[in-house]
This record gives C-alpha cells, sequence and structure tokens, in this order.
C-alpha cells in the first residue's frame, strides 16, 4: 500500500473556513484539569439551544410568535411570546445534556431542579434579554452564568448551590442576535467570540481574546431617569457631555454591553429614587458581564463595590450597574464618592 503525508493546501480552492466552536471548545479543554469534558459539553448544549432560539426570532413575523404572552414573570414585567420560548429551548437543552443539576431562570420565580443529582454544575440564565425589541427589529440577546454545584455529588441540591457570588463563576457568556448572531464566553482564561454562519449551521472563531479599550467616548445611560438620578450621577453624566462623549443607549442590555466591549464605553443602570437597587439582576445578568468585562481587561461595579464579590441574598436581587472601560468606571465611581463626602460632611455639620 503506498502512502504520503497529508499536506495542508494553502491555495485559494482550499481557502480556511476558520475554527469552529466545538473545535475550539476542545482545544481549550486542557484549561479544566479537574474537569472530565462536562463544562465543554455544557457549553455546546447552551451553543446549540442558542442556534434555536436564533432561528425562532429569525421567524417570529412569519409564525405569529411576537408580541406579549400575556402574563408576567415574578419581576412584574410582561412575558414576550420569545420568552417563553427561549426559556423552554433553554431549559430542555440543558436537562438533556445532563451535566446540570439546577437551572436558576429570570422567567421562573423559583429554581428549577433538574432531578439530576450527580450534575456537577448549576446554570444562571436571562433567556432572552430585551425581548420587547423583538417587534421592533433591534438587537437581543441571552446571558448565562455557569457555576460548580459546592455540595456533594449525589445528594439533592441545597441553597448553598444556587447562592453565590459572581467570583466563583467557572464560565459566563451571552449571545447576541443582530446584524449577525455571535456567541461570546469566557471560562476565566480570556473571553471569545464566534458568529454564527448558518449555511454551515456553525459558530466560528470571529473576535478571539477580545479585549476592552481602557477607555473610550461612549456612555450608555437611559437619560429618561435622569432626573431620578443622585447627584453625583448627574454630574457624571453632564462630564461625559461637556467632554463630547457619544451618547448610544439601544435598550438592550447584551446589545449595549458588547458594542462598549468593542469599542470602549460604559454602561450604566443606576440605582433611582423609584428603584434604589436598579433593574438589574444579579445572578443572571450583572454576574455574567462582569465577570467577561473584567477577564477582557473591564470593570463592572455597583458603584461603590465589585460585582463579582456581592454576596447574594436572594433569586432574582437586583443590583444597580456600572460596567465597561476600566477608565471611565473609575471615573464614574469618583463622581458618586465625592457625592457621599459631601453627603457625610453635610450630615456631621447637622449633627454638630
Amino acid at each position: 500500500m503506498r502512502t504520503k503525508p497529508y499536506i495542508p493546501d494553502n491555495s485559494a480552492l482550499g481557502y480556511s473556513v476558520g475554527t469552529t466552536l466545538d473545535r475550539f471548545i476542545k482545544m481549550k479543554q486542557d484549561d479544566f484539569p479537574f474537569a472530565s469534558g462536562e463544562l465543554s459539553q455544557l457549553l455546546r448544549d447552551i451553543a446549540l439551544a442558542a442556534k434555536i432560539v436564533n432561528r425562532e426570532i429569525n421567524r417570529a413575523g412569519l409564525a405569529n410568535i411576537g408580541g406579549a404572552f400575556g402574563q408576567t414573570n415574578v419581576q412584574g414585567e410582561e412575558q414576550q411570546k420569545l420568552d417563553v420560548i427561549a426559556n423552554i429551548r433553554f431549559t430542555r437543552a440543558l436537562t438533556k445534556g445532563g451535566e446540570v443539576c439546577a437551572v436558576v431562570s429570570e422567567e421562573d420565580d423559583e429554581v428549577i431542579d433538574l432531578q439530576n443529582n450527580s450534575g456537577k454544575y448549576v446554570v444562571a440564565i436571562d433567556p432572552l434579554d430585551g425581548s420587547s425589541n423583538i417587534d421592533v427589529n433591534i438587537s437581543i440577546g441571552t446571558i448565562f452564568s455557569i457555576y460548580r454545584r459546592v455540595t456533594p455529588l449525589g445528594s439533592p441540591i441545597q441553597p448553598e448551590d444556587i447562592m453565590q457570588p459572581g467570583n466563583k463563576q467557572v464560565a459566563a457568556g451571552y449571545v447576541l442576535y443582530g446584524s449577525s448572531t455571535m456567541l461570546v464566553y469566557t471560562t476565566g482564561h480570556g473571553v471569545n467570540g464566534f458568529t454564527y454562519e448558518q449555511s454551515l449551521g456553525e459558530y466560528f472563531l470571529s473576535h478571539p481574546d477580545m479585549k476592552a479599550p481602557a477607555s473610550g467616548n461612549i456612555y450608555s445611560v437611559n437619560e429618561g431617569l435622569y432626573n431620578q438620578m443622585s447627584n453625583g450621577l448627574q454630574s457624571y453624566i453632564n462630564h461625559c457631555k461637556e467632554n463630547n462623549f457619544s451618547a448610544r443607549y439601544i435598550g438592550s442590555l447584551v446589545a449595549d454591553f458588547h458594542r462598549n466591549l468593542l469599542k470602549g464605553g460604559i454602561y450604566i443602570y443606576p440605582g433611582t429614587t423609584k428603584t434604589p437597587n436598579g433593574k438589574l439582576r444579579l445572578l443572571y445578568e450583572a454576574n455574567a458581564l462582569a465577570y467577561i468585562a473584567e477577564q477582557a481587561g473591564g470593570k463592572a461595579t455597583d458603584g461603590h463595590e465589585r460585582i463579582l464579590d456581592i454576596m447574594p441574598t436572594s433569586l432574582h436581587q437586583r443590583t444597580p450597574l456600572f460596567i465597561g472601560s476600566e477608565k471611565l468606571v473609575d471615573e464614574a465611581e469618583t463622581f458618586l464618592s465625592e457625592e457621599a463626602r459631601v453627603v457625610d460632611m453635610a450630615a456631621g455639620v447637622q449633627k454638630g
């Protein structure tokens, strides 16, 4: 039998189509000496569900699955039909994958016990963030966090498996459904982005080792809340305007975060007089994006404390969020700290 060694064809006919998500995950398995393939499979399960959700989003107008579902979730927000569909798809994929023992979802009041006591992981997920924007064709997304359970395998899940701070995440990511569909994730070894190629049905590495610019000139905040904001935050927003920053606010958290991650900027959803704790959820929104931001060289705080160090006390706990380029987050914190100092001084004068 005659043989010859394989020599890659580098001609125009043999052009490379890139590195697929599956192949990339396999290449990176050595980053987890304690794991035996479960985390890799879990990431593939999420990627598969995201493909299905992407298909449903793209056909929403034709299949009459846009618009409101007619119910509200635990936060009192009106559920959209695609919220429910996405929740079903991700929960089903995580159940069938077999690596997850419990799911925390924005769309469910309680922890979903998958009755899989041998599952090593807990997933916290916002299945479809910004879904009210579907009907007007604005980018939306999925956000997810992955934690290792802390109780022994084989035992029922316990509160300590669920209520973990963000610094205990083993992986986190988001899927952006926009002009192209992207999956961005980190396992604590940098951030990588993959673009979905629909004709092949595969995610390909398109944004390797993503880095957030140290600074930028974009600020993203709902200025309709300006009169409900603290004096310090109002001063920071005025500072941005005085320095000719660009105001960019889509109203889809994933889309706003993704843009600022690439271009440099700060995203702010603050506490207000009406909602002192802000609107965003700690477990399945803020923690995931904070982990990605830090792995890309950015920063995420609640205005005073690092997001990843906040110990959760309730399942759907809310938190203010200041996230993006490190310099801009530092500047925002400076304005808030100065306000706090003035308030403290005034209180001291009154007591005196």
